[in-house]
């Protein structure tokens, strides 16, 4: 079978990677950094203190489904509101089921499985809050200017995305969901002592970029709990090529996290009142929606 039959799904599936991809934008008054961030902070810190990674990879990966249409709804907020646990678990899993349809079936099933083992964590590790404050270079290119956009998504940002992506994936490609999402949590520690100039400054940094991008993802690496990082040792030379299946399902992630970046960034440029007027009828039905019309007619808009 070719790679290109493997990926039959993928068209299905962009929309929703689109969505989970918006929680890099979204951001809730209780906690500093966009709910991408929080779950990328949160996923280390439940990872460094033991938890298993199977459980770890399969609930955070629901959680994001989840957020694709609850935003920061979740059961924490539900509980702190009155709700039981069951109950927050049942307004989750609805917004679970509303965007799974396009999930491979099995996958969809451990993911929900998995959606009530989200939890609170302790401090996240150093590498975690240091990523959620690097900025990404986005779009660079060899001897031309940088494309500034603004803002910035943030390493933490890109690798949760990553990881959620590889997980969601992986049934395409036949890999295990765990091992991309490992692979996408982690595959940028070196970032956390390391500017990003973007490709342009890798090549810059030329015969010197290997040695660099290994001792500082070294040191990382030896300030985690010796079995977490030794799984992440095992399991990190996968970025290397796209032959595993594992490895394919994380270069698919990264490349879809970045590309459908820019896009976001495209259409926000393109962004027009028309739309959100119109299309998305930001004047929506309801009890005075007509006293709305009517303001907006006088006042000329």
């Amino acid at each position: 079978m070719t790679l290109a039959t493997r990926l039959d799904g993928l068209a299905a599936l962009r929309p929703l990677l689109g969505e989970l991809g918006d929680a890099k934008r979204v951001r809730v008054a209780s906690a500093p950094g966009s709910l991408a961030e929080q779950a990328f902070a949160r996923a280390w810190a439940r990872l460094v203190e033991g938890e298993d990674a199977e459980a770890v990879a399969l609930s955070e990966t629901a959680a994001a489904v989840a957020r694709a249409r609850l935003a920061g709804i979740d059961a924490e907020v539900l509980r702190d509101a009155g709700l039981s646990d069951r109950e927050a678990s049942g307004v989750l899993l609805r917004g679970f089921d509303e965007v799974a349809g396009v999930l491979d079936a099995d996958l969809a099933d451990r993911l929900r499985t998995a959606l009530p083992l989200v939890r609170a964590a302790p401090a996240a590790p150093e590498l975690a809050a240091l990523l959620n404050r690097q900025p990404r270079a986005g779009a660079t290119c060899p001897g031309l200017p940088r494309i500034m956009v603004e803002p910035p998504e943030s390493h933490g940002d890109h690798c949760l995305t990553v990881a959620v992506y590889g997980a969601l994936l992986a049934p395409l490609v036949g890999a295990d969901p765990v091992v991309p999402f490992l692979v996408g949590l982690a595959h940028h520690l070196h970032n956390a002592a390391l500017p990003d100039a973007g490709f342009a400054g890798e090549v810059l940094l030329g015969e010197h970029l290997p040695r660099v991008m290994a001792v500082l993802e070294a040191r990382e690496l030896a300030a985690l709990p010796p079995r977490l990082a030794d799984r992440l040792r095992e399991v990190l030379p996968l970025r290397d090529d796209a032959e595993a299946p594992a490895s394919q399902a994380f270069h698919a992630a990264d490349v879809l996290d970045r590309v459908l970046q820019v896009h976001h960034h495209a259409r926000a440029a393109a962004f027009t009142a028309s739309q959100a007027l119109d299309d998305l009828q930001l004047v929506h039905e309801g009890p005075v929606q007509s006293f709305h019309a009517s303001v907006l007619s006088c006042a000329g808009l």
